[in-house]
C-alpha cells in the first residue's frame, strides 16, 4: 500500500495517532453509511472555472487517493503512488517530473506543485521564480507538504516546519519555537501551523488579520489558508473563520457542525461534513460554490483560486480488512502504520 502515516516520536505522535484512529473511525462511518448510494472508485468531481480545463479530470477517473488544487490546475494522486495534473500548464505545473512513482501525499500552489514521496523526500515542480521549487537540504525526513502562492512548506517528522520560497511578507519565517506541529497549510502570502496542543500558530501577510487566530486559541484538529483568510475546524465539528470577508468567505454557513475537514480557495471556502457532502461559501463568480447534485459522497476536497474539487469515496482494501478488527495499532515511535497520508481521508490530526 502506497500511503502512510509517519509518528512522531513521544507525546506528538501518540497525540497524533489517538486523534488519526478516532476521526479514520468517524470517516469509515459516514463513507460505509452511505455505501448505498456512494460510488468506492476514487473519483474525482470538479467544478467552477473551466478556462484551463482545470475542472475536465483526465480519463481513467478512478483509484484517486488524495486531491490538490491550484490557481488554475489540479493535481490527483493515484492508488500506485502517481501523479496525474492537469489544467494551466503555462509554468510546466502539470508535467510531473519522471520518476512519477513512489509519492504519497501532494500539494499544489500557485503555479507549481510540491509531491512527498514515500522515502521522505519532496520533489517540486513549475514556476520557481522565487525559488519555491528549490527544496532546502537536507532533502529528507517529511512527512507533509503544503503551498501557498509562491512558497513551499514541509512538516519534518521531528515536529518542525521548513520553509523556503517568497518571502517578502515572512511567510517563510516559522515562529519560535519551531517544534510541536503536526499540521500546516499555505495561504496565498500567509502560513499556518498547527501545534500538537491544539492551537494554531499563523505567520505573514497580515492585512486583513488572516494571522490573527480568534481566542480561544484552542482544540483546533484542521485548518486552511485562503487569499487573505484562515479557517480552523474545532474538535467539536465547528469552523472558525477570520480575516478578510468581503466575498462573505468567514460567514459559515449555519448549522455550523458536523464538519470534518476545512479547505479554501482564493476568496471562498469550504467545509466537508461528517454525512459526505460539502459546503462552500464566499466568492461564487465562477460557480465555485454550487456544489453538483451528488453532494453525498465525498471523502475529502480541495479549492482552487476559483474552482473546487470533490473526491469521491474511497475505501482502500488494508483500512476494508481492519473493519473486522476491533482497534488499531498506534506504534509509539517514528513507525509507519498502515493506509493514509494527510490529505487522504477527511481529517487524520
Amino acid at each position: 500500500m502506497i500511503l502512510r502515516v509517519s509518528l512522531m516520536d513521544g507525546g506528538a505522535g501518540m497525540m497524533w495517532c489517538s486523534k488519526l484512529a478516532s476521526y479514520i473511525s468517524l470517516v469509515l462511518f459516514s463513507v460505509l453509511a452511505g455505501a448505498s448510494h456512494a460510488q468506492e472508485d476514487g473519483s474525482i468531481v470538479a467544478w467552477g472555472d473551466n478556462s484551463s480545463g482545470q475542472c475536465t479530470v483526465p480519463s481513467p477517473n478512478k483509484g484517486f487517493v488524495a486531491i490538490a488544487a491550484g490557481s488554475a490546475f489540479c493535481l490527483g494522486l493515484k492508488e500506485d503512488g502517481s501523479i496525474v495534473a492537469w489544467g494551466d500548464n503555462s509554468s510546466g505545473q502539470c508535467t510531473v517530473p519522471s520518476p512519477n512513482t513512489g509519492f504519497v501525499a501532494i500539494a499544489a500552489g500557485g503555479a507549481f506543485c510540491l509531491g512527498l514521496k514515500e522515502d521522505g523526500s519532496i520533489v517540486v515542480w513549475g514556476n520557481d521564480y522565487c525559488g519555491q521549487c528549490d527544496v532546502p537540504s537536507p532533502n529528507t525526513g517529511f512527512v507533509a507538504v503544503a503551498a501557498g502562492s509562491a512558497h513551499s512548506l514541509g512538516l519534518i517528522e521531528d515536529g518542525s516546519i521548513v520553509t523556503w520560497g517568497y518571502n517578502y511578507f515572512g511567510q517563510c519565517d516559522v515562529p519560535a519555537p519551531n517544534t510541536n506541529f503536526v499540521d500546516m497549510a499555505g495561504g496565498y502570502y500567509h502560513s499556518l501551523g498547527l501545534k500538537e496542543d491544539g492551537s494554531i500558530v499563523a505567520w505573514g501577510y497580515n492585512y486583513a488579520g488572516q494571522c490573527n487566530v480568534p481566542a480561544p486559541n484552542t482544540h483546533f484538529v484542521n485548518m486552511a489558508g485562503g487569499g487573505e483568510h484562515s479557517l480552523g475546524l474545532k474538535e467539536d465539528g465547528s469552523i472558525v473563520a477570520w480575516g478578510d470577508n468581503s466575498e462573505g468567505q468567514c460567514n459559515v454557513p449555519a448549522p455550523n457542525t458536523g464538519f470534518v475537514n476545512v479547505r479554501s480557495g482564493l476568496d471562498h471556502s469550504l467545509g466537508l461534513k461528517e454525512d459526505g457532502s460539502i459546503v462552500a461559501w464566499g466568492d461564487n463568480s465562477a460557480g465555485q460554490c454550487d456544489i453538483p447534485d451528488s453532494n453525498t459522497v465525498f471523502v475529502n476536497a480541495a479549492g482552487g483560486y476559483y474552482h473546487n474539487l470533490g473526491q469521491v469515496s474511497w475505501i482502500p482494501s488494508p483500512v476494508r480488512a481492519s473493519l473486522n478488527s476491533s482497534s488499531l495499532l498506534c506504534p509509539s515511535s517514528s513507525d509507519h502504520i498502515f493506509t493514509a497520508d494527510s490529505r487522504d481521508l477527511p481529517l487524520l490530526h
